[in-house]
Order: structure tokens, then sequence, then C-alpha cells
């Protein structure tokens, strides 16, 4: 059930959590070590935690669903969903909207519907005096309902309109082409 006005929290993480190990069966090694991150730090969406934090991510489609919005990250130097940081908010929904928004500029994107479209556990690189940590990041579809026009922010070399058959063009993160083979499967 969808409903927009309920607030996030760790516990409502792990519900959606289970229910989405309930969808994707296949995925359960991930889900039980993302739960058990969630359930065992009470901090998780503090990027102070240094194992690792909750981070939230945003698969942007455009108003026909045929085209996914891909950000060249900078840092990263990959082709990527759009997400980041959650710096304390548990709500991570509200997270990746915000992060669609100030890496694309893309003010007018609805989220379809509440549930996660994705998980994924992933080792972000030591950088500076930051060392390597765990990104638990959390992914929901979104639609862009307005103008297909982008700023591209500090965070990216490049964004680009992908067709989503074209993204195993782009990149050959398996996360991102399980990403694509939701999407597809869903329409």
């Amino acid at each position: 059930m969808d409903n927009f006005d309920i607030p996030m929290t760790r516990e409502s993480i792990l519900r959606m959590l289970a229910r989405y190990g309930e969808t994707y069966p296949e995925e359960s090694a991930t889900v039980e070590r993302f739960s058990q991150f969630v359930s065992d730090n009470e901090d998780c969406f503090q990027r102070s935690l240094a194992e690792g934090h909750v981070t939230g991510s945003a698969w942007v489609v455009d108003a026909t669903g045929q085209k996914v919005l891909l950000t060249h990250h900078r840092k990263l130097n990959r082709w990527l969903q759009m997400g980041g940081h959650a710096d304390g908010d548990p709500d991570i929904l509200a997270v990746a909207l915000r992060e669609v928004e100030e890496e694309s500029g893309l003010e007018e994107v609805a989220p379809l519907g509440t549930e996660i479209f994705d998980i994924d556990i992933h080792l972000i690189p030591a950088r500076g005096s930051e060392p390597d940590h765990y990104h638990y990041d959390i992914r929901f579809a979104v639609m862009n309902m307005g103008s297909e026009d982008y700023t591209v922010s500090e965070e990216s070399h490049d964004l680009s309109w992908i067709a989503i058959s074209e993204v195993p063009e782009f990149t050959k993160e398996e996360s991102m082409l399980r990403m694509a083979r939701k999407w597809v499967a869903q329409t």
C-alpha cells in the first residue's frame, strides 16, 4: 500500500525491505545483509558511520517510460542513477527526490509508488581522508512529469536521457542492468 504521508523510520525501512525480499527472493542474501545493517545501527542514515550508511537513489524515467536519466558520476567515473547521502534523514524517498533535483535540476518528478524499486550494497573506494565504506542504497522509481531539460551539476561529468534498451551500452554495472531488466519487466 502506498501512502506518501507516513514518515519513514528504521522500522518502516525494515518492513519495506521485508516486502522487497518477498517480491525478489533471488536477492534474499542482499536483503538479509541490508536488513541486518539497518537493525544493528541506529545511526545507519548518518554519513559519519564509518563502516557505511543508507543512501537514497532514483531510477528516473521520462513520461513515456522509455528512457532513463543517468549521470556520468564525477568521482566514480561511471554512468549511474542519481542519488546520495541521507545525512540523518530516514525518509529515503525524500532523499532520493532531493538528490534528483540537486543533481539534474529536474523539479517535476513524481514517485511511482513508495515501495522499493531496487537495493544495492556497494563499496565506495577510499578517497582523501575518507576510508572505503559501503553504501546501502535504496532505489525508487520516479517519473519526470515536466521538461526533460536538465542541468549538469558539479557532481557529474554529464547527464543523458538513455533508452532503457541502450543502458548496457553505457554501463556493465550489474545493479544498473538489473534495474533496466526490472523496469522492462514491469512495463
